[in-house]
C-alpha cells in the first residue's frame, strides 16, 4: 500500500512548479524558506501572540504623522502579508523593498490590517 504525504512526491511538486505562475512558484519558494527557518505562517498568526515571521518585504512607507512619524513595511511571507511598524522612525538602513528579512513582535490587527508594531529584526544575508 503506497501512503502519500500532505502536499504530494517529488513528481507533484515538480509538476505544479511547472505549470504554476511566477507569482505562486514565489509564493512557494517563499514559504518554504519560511518553514526551513521554523517561523510561522501569517496566515496562522493570532491577535495577540508573539511570532516571528521571514519574508520578504514588498513594500516600505515613511508616513509622516502629526505627532509620531512612522516607518511601515508590507511583509510577505508566501502564505499572507503583514506590515511592520516602527514608531518613531523616518529610516532604517537595510530596510528596503526587496530585503528578506525576519520579524518578531505581538501581533496586532489594527483596521482589518494584520499589523506588528517596533519588531525585533534581523536582515538576511544578500
Amino acid at each position: 500500500m503506497t501512503q502519500t504525504r500532505p502536499g504530494g512526491g517529488w513528481l507533484a511538486r515538480t509538476l505544479q512548479r511547472l505549470t504554476a505562475d511566477d507569482s505562486a512558484i514565489d509564493a512557494l519558494e517563499l514559504r518554504e524558506e519560511a518553514d526551513r527557518a521554523g517561523c510561522e505562517p501569517v496566515s496562522a498568526c493570532r491577535k495577540g501572540a508573539v511570532v516571528t515571521v521571514t519574508g520578504r518585504l514588498k513594500s516600505v512607507v515613511y508616513t509622516p504623522r502629526e505627532t509620531v512619524p512612522t516607518l511601515e513595511a508590507e511583509l510577505f511571507d508566501g502564505s499572507g502579508s503583514v506590515t511592520l511598524v516602527w514608531l518613531g522612525r523616518r529610516r532604517i538602513p537595510g530596510i528596503e523593498p526587496g530585503r528578506t528579512l525576519t520579524a518578531r513582535g505581538r501581533f496586532a490587527q489594527f483596521d482589518g490590517r494584520k499589523v506588528i508594531y517596533n519588531p525585533w529584526y534581523e536582515l538576511s544575508a544578500g
